[in-house]
């Protein structure tokens, strides 16, 4: 799917949050700069706004790894795991350990051995032109056969 704007992103994600609960996984796949968290903003304050809540600043967690997020009467963890050299740094951080009634939204998640039953894959990739991307979903337990309009 091509995205040409930031309007069409957003209309995207509208479909995303409609679909996500508790539980669920959103992994986030592209280069450095290809959207990442521009779309890990999108999706947290549009279930900020959906749940009444206002809306917060999101930052990239390149360095600190985590930040949490209340989207209602539960909480999104945003990971980015740039920063992790092995598979086995993240035992250390236990993010499917943590309790279950959470979200998890993962940027670089290639480092991921096992993953859970309920995710959504979104591999983003730059278009012909600077402005535009190419968005492509892949489904697995809940969001199997999940493709955005």
């Amino acid at each position: 799917m091509i995205i040409e704007s930031l309007e069409k992103l957003n209309k995207i994600v509208k479909e995303i949050i409609q679909k996500i609960k508790k539980e669920d996984t959103i992994f986030l796949f592209g280069e450095i700069g290809v959207g990442k968290t521009t779309l890990s903003r999108l999706i947290i304050n549009n279930l900020q706004i959906k749940n009444n809540l206002p809306e917060t600043e999101v930052l990239s967690p390149t360095f600190n790894i985590l930040y949490e997020y209340d989207v209602g009467d539960y909480k999104l963890m945003h990971y980015d795991l740039y920063r992790l050299n092995k598979s086995e740094d993240l035992d250390q951080l236990g993010i499917f350990d943590q309790n279950k009634n959470n979200i998890k939204l993962i940027e670089w998640a290639e480092i991921i051995k096992k993953k859970p039953e309920n995710r959504l894959e979104i591999y983003l990739n730059y278009g012909k032109t600077d402005g535009e991307r190419n968005l492509d979903f892949k489904g697995f337990g809940g969001w199997k056969g999940f493709n955005a309009s």
